[in-house]
């Protein structure tokens, strides 16, 4: 899978698994007990009791509601303080993650650089997995409270069971932790292609830039080249010096792609082109031998 849909699906989940914790603390019923309607009486009286984090109600046969909200923080039980505290933790800390990993994620425009991006989704997805523990947390410790009452036998008073918003807790934080896993996996997967590349490493003896320069001096003034120390007085314990010798360019043949058909007629060409400039140069010699006065003497009729 590629990196990017990992993300992407990464960011589903934790977004999924924020909204699941933010329900259930709002929803009412997080430990439900009914009583009445037993032992065969001919009147059925059932009542239900339920409870949630910020407040008690009681509900009996005709529908009727009776609610008991908490007005102060110390007025509850000390779980209930541990369970809220816990949750809006993870609340914010997936919040912070939230915008951690929106700012990393490689479709996004936003964060800097690609290691600046990587650094940011590596907090972003700790904050994630980090506020999945903290709200699973709060949860266990919720259930365990109502559990241990439910199966002590020598309780007497009213038992709960737990209610819905239990059960939607726990699957929005492991929601909110796969999330988080999955950014987590889609750097691990970036890291490891990274360290994959080979690596080229070029060894050269001091300064590159002073060897080019001698190099170029002596082949084209054919000069001993100027010393390092000349050129930059500051470096020249730093560079050594660089002895090249002389450089004697001897031209290619060139590989022709002619025929050898062509090839001979165009010898036999140069061979004549040749010939007729000897010709033309011997005559030019005749004619600049030429004597006027030896010619007449020769052809007189006299």
């Amino acid at each position: 899978m590629k990196v990017r849909a990992i993300q992407i699906l990464g960011f589903l989940f934790t977004m999924f698994g924020w909204i699941f914790i933010g329900c259930s603390m709002a929803m009412e019923g997080w430990k439900v007990s009914a009583i009445g309607g037993q032992g065969g009486s001919a009147i059925m009286t059932v009542a239900w009791y339920w409870s949630s984090l910020w407040r008690a109600c009681f509900t009996d046969s005709t529908a009727v509601t009776n609610c008991y909200d908490f007005p102060v923080l110390w007025s509850v039980e000390d779980h209930i303080q541990v369970v809220r505290a816990l949750l809006m933790g993870g609340m914010t800390t997936g919040v912070l993650g939230f915008v951690l990993s929106l700012m990393g994620m490689e479709c996004t425009y936003i964060g800097g650089k690609d290691r600046e991006k990587n650094r940011t989704l590596f907090v972003g997805g700790c904050c994630h997995v980090t506020a999945g523990l903290l709200a699973a947390s709060g949860y266990a410790v919720y259930s365990r409270y109502v559990s241990a009452d439910y199966f002590n036998p020598s309780y007497d008073g009213l038992k709960y069971v737990l209610g819905t918003p239990i059960f939607i807790g726990f699957s929005g934080s492991m929601f909110h932790m796969t999330g988080g896993l999955f950014h987590l996996v889609s750097l691990c997967k970036i890291w490891s292609a990274k360290h994959r590349e080979p690596s080229i490493v070029v060894a050269t003896e001091g300064p590159p830039l002073y060897s080019e320069l001698n190099a170029v001096s002596e082949i084209r003034s054919g000069s001993a080249a100027s010393s390092v120390s000349d050129l930059y007085p500051t470096n020249a314990a730093q560079a050594k010096p660089v002895v090249t010798k002389n450089v004697k360019y001897q031209s290619k043949p060139k590989h022709s792609s002619r025929s050898p058909r062509k090839l001979e007629y165009s010898q036999k060409s140069e061979q004549s082109s040749g010939s007729r400039q000897s010709s033309k140069s011997s005559k030019s010699s005749q004619y600049s031998k030429f004597d006027p006065n030896q010619y007449f003497i020769k052809n007189s009729y006299i």
